[in-house]
C-alpha cells in the first residue's frame, strides 16, 4: 500500500443532497491507455523527471517536512504504473511505440506540477490507496490519512461484540472522500447503513463516486450539508457516529507542509482559533443524535486536544456518555477520543 507522508488532517462538512452539476475527474489508472508515444521520447521524459527529483535532494524536508528525492523517485515509479498500459514493457524495453493514459506533454506537465508547484501526488494520479480501497480524490477534497485507518477497526471491534451496533445507522461526519463511511459499510451487518455527510459539493460528489464504484449504493447514502444538519430526519436514532474533522488552529495553516497548505482544501483543514471548533460541535450534537449506548470515535491533533476532549465530555455532558477515553494512533500519539452514548 501506498502511504502517505502527509501528516493526517481532515475533511468538514449545511443541507440538501450531493450536487449533479459537479462531475468528478477519473483516476489515471481507470482511464483507457488511448495515447501512442515512442519508448525514445518516454525515456527522454523519464530521465528528465527523475533529474527534477533529485534535484529536490532535502530542501523540501528541511523546509517544511516535505517529499525528498527518494520518495519523489518512488513516486515517479507510481505514476509510471498508473499511465503506461503495460509498465513492465517500458522498463524492459520490448513495445514500441507504447500506450498511455495521457499524452506525452501531459506527463511533463503532471510532474512539473509535483516538484515544482508541491501539488499533492494524490491529485498528480487522482487516487489514494486506504486500507485496502483504492479511492478517488481530487483539488477539493482531503487526502485521506493513513491514521485515519484506525477509525474503521475501532468500529469493527465494537460492532463484534453487539448485534445493534453492526445492524444499525451510523454517520461519518465530514466525510470528504467517503473513505471511513465506506470502509465501515464493509464491516457492518447486512442491514446496517451509513449516512455521510460534507459541506463541500465536489467532496459529496466525489464520495458518491468512490461509494458507487464498491457498490456500496444500498448501504451508504451521501448527503450534501453540515455536519448534523442533513441527519435531522434521523434525530436519536444513530448507533454510531465517526468523524475527522478540521482540527488545525488557524493560525498553524501557513506553515504546514505545502503540499496541504496550498493545495488541500482550508475548509477541511481550519478548526478555528485553537483547532477545536468542530470537535465540540460534534461532541455536543452527539448527544441528541446517538441513541443510548450508541458508540463514537473522533479523530483530534493529537495529546492536547484528546484530553482537552475527554475532561469537556466529563464535566460539561457530564452524564452523558460513559467509557470514554483517548486511543493512540500508529505513532504512539493519543490521536482519537471514542466513548458511548449513557443509556
Amino acid at each position: 500500500m501506498r502511504l502517505s507522508f502527509i501528516r493526517p488532517i481532515s475533511c468538514c462538512a449545511v443541507s440538501s443532497s450531493p450536487s449533479t452539476s459537479f462531475k468528478p475527474q477519473t483516476p489515471l489508472f481507470l482511464r483507457p491507455p488511448t495515447f501512442k508515444t515512442t519508448l525514445s521520447d518516454l525515456k527522454k521524459w523519464h530521465l528528465w523527471a527523475k533529474s527534477l527529483a533529485s534535484s529536490v535532494s532535502s530542501t523540501f524536508l528541511k523546509l517544511d517536512n516535505g517529499p525528498n528525492s527518494e520518495l519523489l523517485l518512488r513516486e515517479l515509479n507510481w505514476l509510471i504504473e498508473d499511465t503506461i498500459e503495460t509498465p513492465k514493457s517500458f522498463f524492459q524495453e520490448t513495445i514500441n511505440p507504447v500506450s498511455t493514459r495521457v499524452c506525452l506533454d501531459e506527463l511533463y506537465n503532471l510532474w512539473k506540477q509535483r516538484v515544482e508547484k508541491r501539488r499533492p501526488f494524490q491529485y498528480i494520479v487522482g487516487c489514494e490507496h486506504w486500507r485496502d480501497l483504492v479511492l478517488s480524490v481530487e483539488e477539493g477534497v482531503l487526502i485521506p490519512r493513513p491514521e485515519t485507518e484506525l477509525i474503521v477497526d475501532l468500529v469493527d471491534d465494537v460492532i463484534k461484540e453487539n448485534e445493534e451496533l453492526k445492524e444499525g445507522l451510523w454517520a461519518d461526519l465530514g466525510t470528504g472522500s467517503g473513505a471511513l463511511a465506506i470502509g465501515i459499510a464493509r464491516v457492518l451487518g447486512s442491514d446496517g447503513r451509513v449516512i455521510a455527510t460534507d459541506l463541500s459539493p465536489v467532496a459529496t460528489a466525489v464520495a458518491s463516486y468512490n461509494v458507487q464504484r464498491y457498490d456500496l449504493e444500498e448501504k451508504v447514502h451521501v448527503k450534501q450539508g453540515s455536519w448534523f444538519e442533513p441527519l435531522r430526519d434521523d434525530e436519536g436514532e444513530f448507533v454510531g457516529l465517526v468523524s475527522n474533522p478540521p482540527y488545525i488552529p488557524s493560525k498553524e495553516i501557513g506553515g504546514l507542509q505545502a503540499e496541504v497548505g496550498r493545495h488541500e482544501p482550508r475548509l477541511a483543514l481550519d478548526g478555528g482559533e485553537s483547532g477545536m471548533n468542530d470537535l465540540i460541535h460534534l461532541c455536543d450534537g452527539a448527544v441528541s443524535m446517538l441513541k443510548p449506548g450508541g458508540f463514537f470515535a473522533f479523530e483530534t491533533n493529537g495529546d492536547e486536544q484528546s484530553k482537552f476532549l475527554v475532561h469537556y465530555i466529563e464535566t460539561k455532558k457530564q452524564g452523558n456518555f460513559s467509557k470514554v477515553k483517548m486511543v493512540s494512533d500508529f505513532a504512539g500519539i493519543k490521536r482519537f477520543i471514542t466513548g458511548f452514548r449513557g443509556r
